[in-house]
């Protein structure tokens, strides 16, 4: 059974070159992301179109056993003012359904801004609104992992 922890133990329960998932858990997708095996770098990886758990977490399984994920990054959509609101009631529910397949620490990483900043970055690139639609959940998912990745 997995278990939440707070980032500063999770180093210490990831195995030797472990990577980590990064995941912005919305209503219709689940953005993800993949670290680099040092820990160092977040990148974008794919997005989930959210159908059944049981489906999305069979996709889960296999990047996790593909990439060798030692634990998970959730982002945890807290208030601006700190509260939590319905979608953490949702993103709580999504990590206890994650514990119930995965035996991976999982850390809860405040993503307020996040799909902001990502938006911010990819107007400022000059995307398009089709593109940065496309793009912008796996973009927060590697916004999120790296904040996490920077704590570590």
């Amino acid at each position: 059974m997995s278990q939440i922890v707070n980032i500063s133990e999770l180093k210490a329960k990831l195995g030797p070159r472990q990577r980590l998932l990064g995941m912005d858990p919305g209503t219709k997708t689940i953005g993800l992301a993949l670290s680099d095996l040092t820990h160092t770098i977040a990148t974008p990886l794919e997005i989930i179109r959210r159908t059944k758990f049981k489906k999305d977490a069979a996709r889960l399984k296999e990047i996790v056993e593909a990439e060798d994920v030692g634990g998970f990054v959730i982002g945890w959509p807290v208030n601006m003012d700190g509260s939590e609101g319905p979608r953490c009631q949702s993103t709580r529910a999504f990590s206890n359904n994650l514990a119930e397949i995965f035996d991976l620490p999982q850390v809860l990483w405040d993503e307020r801004m996040s799909t902001s900043a990502v938006e911010r970055t990819l107007i400022e690139a000059d995307s398009s609104r089709a593109r940065r639609k496309e793009v912008v959940d796996k973009m927060a998912a590697a916004y999120i992992l790296q904040g996490a990745l920077h704590a570590l």
